[in-house]
């Protein structure tokens, strides 16, 4: 939790009735701010994810320099509705014809990568006496696609500002180091570079850290890798309404407390989506603008989330999340590894 002196900028405020949405404009133009550099920064260094970039420069800003309070408003809604946007248009980038071209086999072992690394990470989270929402945003983005798992999750369940901002700096801090390992063990493991980036696929966190590890494998490594990726991308459809249903069952013994939707708004809209882009009725081009808006959006939601990572809350909730952390990412790589040895 914050200190009480010190106000949390990812923290959704919504204005009172009858106050001038201006509120939000402080807080929604350092995001765009925040979100452009990030964006323009890639630009000029490819092989660094946006995203990435956009969550390091906001966890550095957010550690140097004392938030305004008045920003707050602004900086929640660029962490939470507009992250959704970009979530719904990541839906874009999957076309189901694509992801059947792995075969069923493949499919099969991007799902249970999903599965046995949520259901492990979770396990072993409540061994270690983690509290069960961190360890869920843990295991999302851990399992799934990185910080906008885990974002996406922290919109179902019941979770602290400061759970969010831990998961999201463990998936930076353990996908950028696998970006550099899976290439090396793919060596040793004398694997050629098609099988490479299956597993890479299927085992690292973050959609640009995937396309980062399979571009130093090299060779066909690339499209496979993506392919992969992008099925487990998919898996966070059915493991938010999942989520969702769960948290329906929380609450409903409490006449007080807001039950949530039985499926997320934002889930919906990421599914039609994906249908959209199967039937392959919009044409390219504006599928590019699609993609430049959702990597716009993603920026900008991971600025505001950066501005909530804070070290010193890092270092006060102790190693038990690294634990955990680092067991996530060997579990989810070794059900993926196993997979596409048997499958491959």
């Amino acid at each position: 939790m914050q200190d009480a002196t010190e106000t949390d900028p990812t923290e959704e405020t919504t204005p009172a009735a009858g106050k001038s949405t201006a509120k939000l404009y402080p807080g929604l133009l350092l995001c765009l701010g925040g979100g452009a550099v990030a964006v323009l920064l890639h630009q000029l260094v490819p092989a660094v994810s946006a995203l990435l970039i956009a969550i390091v420069f906001g966890a550095i800003l957010g550690n140097i320099w004392k938030i305004p309070t008045g920003m707050a408003p602004g900086i929640a809604v660029a962490g939470k509705r507009i992250l959704r946007i970009g979530i719904i248009l990541l839906g874009l980038q999957l076309v189901l014809g694509d992801l059947l071209e792995l075969g069923l086999g493949m499919v099969a072992v991007a799902a249970v990568v999903v599965a046995g690394g949520l259901m492990g990470t979770v396990l072993i989270g409540r061994a270690l006496g983690i509290p069960p929402a961190q360890g869920i945003l843990i295991a999302c983005g851990f399992s799934i696609c990185g910080a906008a798992a885990v974002a996406a999750c922290e919109g179902v369940v019941d979770a602290e500002d400061e759970d969010v901002a831990t998961g999201i700096a463990l998936v930076v801090l353990f996908g950028t180091v696998m970006i550099p390992v899976v290439p090396v063990l793919v060596t040793l493991l004398n694997f050629d570079p098609e099988t490479g980036g299956l597993w890479a696929g299927a085992s690292v966190h973050e959609v640009a850290q995937v396309v980062a590890a399979a571009g130093i494998i090299g060779g066909g490594a690339l499209q496979g890798a993506v392919i992969v990726k992008l099925t487990r991308v998919l898996m966070l459809a059915p493991v938010m309404a999942v989520l969702g249903v769960m948290q329906r069952q929380r609450t409903s013994s409490t006449t007080s407390a807001k039950r949530p939707p039985l499926v997320p708004l934002f889930v919906l809209g990421f599914l039609a989506m994906v249908a959209v882009a199967s039937v392959e009725v919009l044409p390219q081009p504006v599928l590019g603008v699609a993609q430049i808006i959702q990597t716009a959006c993603l920026s900008i939601a991971m600025f505001a989330l950066g501005l909530g990572v804070r070290i010193k809350n890092l270092v006060r909730v102790g190693p038990k999340p690294l634990v955990l952390g680092a067991a996530s990412t060997v579990m989810v790589g070794s059900i993926a590894l196993v997979g596409v040895t048997l499958v491959a």
